[in-house]
């Protein structure tokens, strides 16, 4: 919960993480909507918020970016690296399944949080964030055997969704510790910007088309800088600093409620029973698992 020893907020963090959770709960409706390759979509999304964001750091940040270590530069750097896989995973994701399904198993993220903090703190894994894994599994079953009768590229989609979810927990991990040390501007500026050039990279190596897009996905791309990563993302990271990192997590079981409400109205994305028990399921397991976390 809310750290004791920070006891005066600059703004009220309830209000800020709400703010994100509507902010990332568009994201996926953005991505949908823009007509792009997953990977192009994820390098447009960071790499305008980059643009935004970079100036801005450089101004306001100036000094201390100068003055950061190399330890700490090289610790951002890394987020940015999961990062860049979170979005690249997760975006792909949704060529294949539902908004739905990959929303709720990208949002498994508190149990992976509980389950690497051993590996990177050190610390002793919760028995209720051990129970939580085993619940988490159960119910991503029952999503995958919906999915099974439509074949492959749905349970393919719910793969990379997962695979999305332990990338963004790695990443909250290391920003965790990043954040007691440094401004928002300066993790930022350096996470977001390591994490457009690695999708960048990638797209250019691939030779993915990068221009001729249709005014919607413009406006899309943009949308996600916006709205999705500097809004979304940055009140998470901002959150970091002033509350335990599972606590974060569990904020972020939010954006399956809102993104699914988006995609009910926007594109008429309806759930079955068996996809509903089945999110229900995982969102209980990750309610315990962030109940049990002591980060």
């Amino acid at each position: 919960m809310i750290k004791q020893d920070n006891p005066n907020f600059p703004i009220n963090p309830i209000t800020v993480l709400i703010i994100g959770i509507i902010g990332v709960s568009t994201g996926s409706i953005f991505a949908r909507l823009a007509d792009a390759p997953a990977l192009v979509t994820a390098a447009y999304r960071v790499g305008l918020a980059s643009l935004v964001i970079l100036p801005l750091a450089a101004w306001k940040a100036g000094d201390e970016l100068r003055n950061l270590s190399f330890s700490d530069v090289k610790m951002a750097v890394l987020s940015g690296l999961f990062l860049a896989l979170h979005f690249a995973t997760w975006i792909s994701s949704l060529d294949y399944t539902a908004i739905a399904n990959s929303v709720v198993l990208v949002n498994t993220i508190p149990l992976w949080v509980g389950l690497f903090t051993p590996l990177i703190t050190k610390d002793r894994l919760a028995r209720a964030t051990v129970v939580s894994i085993i619940i988490s599994v159960v119910g991503g079953s029952i999503i995958g055997f919906g999915d099974f009768a439509t074949g492959g590229r749905a349970l393919l989609g719910d793969l990379l969704a997962v695979i999305g979810a332990i990338c963004a927990a790695i990443y909250l991990l290391l920003g965790r510790n990043l954040r007691r040390k440094l401004s928002l501007l300066s993790y930022v500026a350096i996470c977001y910007g390591s994490a457009a050039l690695f999708l960048w990279l990638v797209v250019l190596v691939l030779k993915l088309p990068v221009t001729g897009y249709n005014t919607q996905t413009i406006a899309a791309f943009w949308a996600m800088a916006l709205i999705s990563q500097i809004i979304g993302h940055s009140s998470y990271n901002w959150a970091l600093k002033w509350f335990s990192t599972g606590f974060v997590a569990v904020a972020l079981l939010g954006e399956p409620i809102g993104a699914t409400i988006m995609a009910y109205i926007i594109f008429n994305e309806g759930l079955t029973w068996v996809k509903f028990i089945g999110g229900l399921v995982i969102l209980s397991a990750i309610y315990i698992a962030a109940r049990g976390e002591q980060i």
